[in-house]
């Protein structure tokens, strides 16, 4: 590895963010996933939770829409919901859903810049019930258009700008957030998967 290239990982370290993360519940076309995993890249995020619950586990992602981003981000695949969230109350303090219900909140009046979990459901049902049981609350993105909801991948874009505006305003990408180990860790997993 060139050092200029040592130097980009490290850089790209250090604005990754430990403090938020996505949760897709049973997206079954794996494009949109690659999408997703794209933007959490583009906007720092390092892990991604991928619910399976009601089809089966994914073997690969599509890697013309991923860009090769699931190679750098850290993948936490789920077939029990419990399980899944047990693992997210562990590490995030609020665990949200995109979801169109009476209480709702706008996205523009979250604060993203909070230790979060953002869960997106289904191309075809959304979120569901039994999940939305188990989150804190709901949130949507404000449209004018007639047709209420997004494709999962624009969806999770939006969301996922919001909070990285939001985190730059509060100064988050300005200074390392994750731990020695943690950045450790991943500078040397990072590096092997260079070697590749």
């Amino acid at each position: 590895m060139t050092p200029e290239r040592r130097e980009r990982l490290i850089a790209v370290l250090s604005k990754r963010q430990h403090d938020i993360t996505v949760v897709l519940e049973n997206v079954s076309d794996p494009h949109n996933i690659s999408a997703v995993m794209r933007t959490c890249d583009a906007v720092g995020i390092q892990d991604i939770y991928i619910l399976n619950t009601k089809i089966p586990r994914h073997k690969k992602w599509g890697p013309k829409s991923s860009s090769s981003a699931a190679k750098w981000l850290t993948i936490h695949q789920f077939e029990n919901a419990e399980e899944c969230f047990s693992s997210l109350r562990n590490r995030y303090s609020t665990i949200l859903t995109t979801h169109l219900s009476s209480d709702a909140v706008s996205l523009h009046k979250l604060d993203l810049t909070k230790s979060i979990a953002l869960v997106f459901g289904n191309e075809h049902s959304g979120v569901s019930e039994e999940i939305r049981k188990m989150a804190d609350g709901n949130f949507i993105i404000p449209q004018a258009g007639i047709i209420r909801s997004l494709n999962i991948s624009v969806a999770c874009a939006v969301t996922l700008y919001e909070a990285f505006r939001q985190k730059t305003l509060a100064g988050h990408y300005d200074q390392r957030k994750l731990d020695d180990v943690g950045f450790n860790n991943l500078l040397n997993e990072w590096t092997l998967k260079e070697k590749e």
